[in-house]
């Protein structure tokens, strides 16, 4: 399973259909941002995943955490929304407060917020 990366340009509907397509392949989605606006839209998203979720009978939580990625040989902290059934009482509970993470092969940014609006997830989950 990759993570969803959203930028400030993504679109909350469609990252919202990988959320959703995401969660019900995995009963658990990961998004990852990087910078106030990314996160805008991914909170816009998770909202609106979180209706299609609920339709379908899920209960889902979003619970954030702060990650340590490496950026062109530069520590970023981002932010992970980590998306999972209110029923997997163990999963929710073994989540991290803060992850470090190795560096992400062939990023493009260059310091500024995350390049990638959409992942695979984003085309293959609608």
């Amino acid at each position: 399973m990759n993570v969803i990366k959203v930028a400030s340009h993504s679109r909350p509907y469609k990252v919202a259909g990988a959320i959703a397509g995401v969660f019900r392949e995995h009963r658990r989605a990961e998004i990852q941002v990087i910078g106030a606006g990314a996160v805008n839209q991914a909170v816009k998203a998770l909202i609106i995943a979180r209706s299609y979720l609920l339709e379908d009978g899920y209960t889902p939580v979003v619970i954030p955490l702060f990650v340590d990625i490496e950026i062109h040989g530069r520590v970023r902290t981002a932010i992970r929304f980590v998306v999972l059934d209110a029923s997997d009482t163990e999963a929710i509970q073994h989540v991290p407060l803060h992850m470090e993470l190795p560096p992400e092969p062939g990023t493009e940014s260059d310091g500024g917020e995350e390049d990638s609006s959409e992942t695979e997830e984003n085309t293959s989950s609608e």
